[in-house]
């Protein structure tokens, strides 16, 4: 059976043989690198399953690692970060993070955190759908893009995974009223942060529809959470 690929992005050397060692004791097959551009090329390269990305690098932060990566890759990112207030945890996940570590971190919570991610993906995956529509916007569930047409034109809405995964959700049920609890647990289920971070990432979307010409599709029904516009 083949192994899952775990990227860590760490240059603390300590900290990094740590996680490598419980990676591996876990059954991961795990490959270390030390800073932002290592890691972008070994992203392309080796084509990990998971990336455990460290915020401060040397070089290209893990922000900025993240940002390149999600322009054209979803590959499922837990973020670790030695500051741990509230503002710092939200901007890891509206950079598209799939959770987050905060150091010191005990290394089997890090394990643990690495296992719910990767089931949650595989979930999802299993269960897509191949393709949503409503008019001109295209969502390849399966594929993780999502995309306008305007005649001949294409263009490619570059989300990040938590947007596109709130997108997908949605748009898959249009005209159910969800809860900002429910989008959290099926968009950022280990999260632990506050359900208005959902608030965020909707401004975010609409923002990128609307800037592609798509607008109106994400209502807000007050005081209870979001729906998808009904088809007239």
């Amino acid at each position: 059976m083949k192994k899952d690929r775990i990227l860590v992005v760490e240059d603390d050397e300590d900290s990094a043989q740590v996680l490598m060692a419980y990676l591996n004791r876990e059954g991961f097959e795990a490959l270390h690198v030390a800073d932002g551009m290592a890691a972008l090329a070994e992203h392309a390269r080796w084509h990990p399953d998971l990336i455990l990305l460290d915020v401060m690098l040397p070089g290209l932060d893990g922000y900025k690692v993240m940002s390149a990566i999600r322009q054209h890759a979803q590959t499922p990112v837990i973020m670790v970060t030695a500051v741990g207030d509230t503002a710092r945890r939200i901007n890891s996940l509206l950079y598209g993070a799939d959770d987050y570590v905060v150091k010191p971190y005990d290394p089997g919570e890090v394990m643990a955190r690495v296992h719910a991610v990767l089931r949650r993906w595989r979930s999802q995956t299993a269960t897509r759908r191949q393709e949503l529509r409503h008019e001109a916007l295209i969502v390849d569930v399966e594929a993780s893009e999502a995309r306008v047409h305007d005649g001949d034109r294409v263009q490619a809405l570059e989300l990040t995974r938590t947007e596109f995964g709130l997108l997908a959700m949605l748009m898959g049920t249009p005209t159910r009223l969800f809860t900002r609890s429910e989008l959290m647990e099926g968009c950022l289920p280990e999260s632990g942060a506050a359900e208005r971070v959902v608030d965020a990432h909707i401004y975010n979307l609409r923002r990128k529809l609307e800037h592609a010409g798509v607008s109106g599709v994400l209502l807000t029904v007050r005081g209870l959470g979001y729906r998808f516009r009904s088809v007239a």
